[in-house]
C-alpha cells in the first residue's frame, strides 16, 4: 500500500529536497506551501521522475486552511500517515529591536503551524494505527544571537515532538525532530544579503566553523528525515537528530 506524506514548506530548500527524497522511497507526496503555485514545481519534479505528488496551498497557522488542506490530500491522494513540519520563516533581530509582530509571526508559523498540522493529520494516523511525524528544529534551539523568536520556536518544537511521541506511540505513530545546522538555502542567502556579506564569503566563514569542512545541503537534511519516516524507524521516537556537520554548529 502506498503511503501518503504531507511536507510543509515544500516549495524550496529543505522542504523540496525532503519531498523529492520521500517520493524516491515510493511515498506519494503532498507538497504544501503558502501559495500552491510555489509548490507546483516540487510536485511537477516528482511526477516527472515517475512519482505521485500534488501541490497544495495553505497557511499552516490558519486552522481552517489546515483542515481544508489535509481533507484535500485525503481526497486526492489518500489518508496521510506521514507529516513533515518544515514550514518556517525568519524575523531576526536583537531583543531590544524585535517587534511584537516579529515574535508572533515566527511563533505562528513554526509552533502553531506544527500544532495545527499534527492535530489534523494524527486523526488519519490513529485510524491507520501507523504514522510518522518529523518536525524541523534547528541548532538555533541551543541559542543564537539575534534569534530570540526563532530559537524559542525551534526549542519549543523539540518539547512538542517529545510530547507527541508519548501521546501517539500507543497508536503506532512515532514523532522525531531533525535539527539542521548551517544549510545552504535561499533562507541563508537572504541572511547574507541582509548582513551585506557576499554569499560565497558567508558560506566560507560557515564552513570554517563546521568540523566536516563544508556547509550542509538540503539533501543532507532530507536523508535524516527519510530515515525517521521509514518503516525501519518504528522503534525510534521522541528523538532529536542534529544534522550539523559536527557536535556543534
Amino acid at each position: 500500500m502506498v503511503r501518503i506524506a504531507i511536507v510543509t514548506g515544500a516549495a524550496r530548500g529543505i522542504g523540496a529536497a525532503t519531498a523529492r527524497r520521500l517520493a524516491a522511497d515510493g511515498i506519494a507526496v503532498a507538497a504544501l506551501d503558502l501559495e500552491e503555485s510555489a509548490a507546483a514545481a516540487t510536485a511537477a519534479a516528482i511526477v516527472a521522475d515517475g512519482g505521485s505528488a500534488i501541490a497544495v496551498g495553505a497557511d499552516v497557522s490558519d486552522a481552517d486552511a489546515v483542515a481544508a488542506a489535509v481533507a484535500r490530500v485525503a481526497d486526492e491522494l489518500g489518508a496521510p500517515t506521514i507529516l513533515v513540519n518544515n514550514a518556517g520563516i525568519l524575523r531576526d533581530n536583537l531583543l531590544f529591536k524585535m517587534t511584537d509582530g516579529d515574535w508572533d509571526a515566527v511563533m505562528n508559523v513554526h509552533l502553531r503551524g506544527a500544532f495545527l498540522m499534527s492535530r489534523a493529520v494524527q486523526a488519519h494516523q490513529v485510524a491507520a494505527k501507523h504514522g510518522r511525524i518529523v518536525n524541523l528544529s534547528s541548532t538555533s534551539a541551543l541559542g543564537n544571537r539575534g534569534q530570540a523568536n526563532y530559537a524559542a520556536a525551534k526549542a519549543g518544537l523539540q518539547g512538542f515532538t517529545k510530547t507527541l511521541a508519548i501521546e501517539l506511540g500507543r497508536y503506532g505513530v512515532t514523532a522525531n525532530a531533525v535539527a539542521p545546522g548551517f544549510i545552504e538555502t535561499d533562507m541563508t542567502r537572504a541572511t547574507a544579503e541582509r548582513m551585506g556579506v557576499p554569499f560565497e564569503d558567508f558560506l566560507a566563514a560557515a564552513a570554517a566553523e563546521i568540523p566536516v569542512g563544508r556547509p550542509g545541503r538540503p539533501e543532507d537534511v532530507a536523508e535524516a528525515v527519510a530515515f525517521f519516516c521509514s518503516e525501519g524507524a518504528g522503534f525510534v521516537s521522541g528523538q532529536v537528530l542534529y544534522v550539523a556537520g559536527g557536535p556543534r554548529a
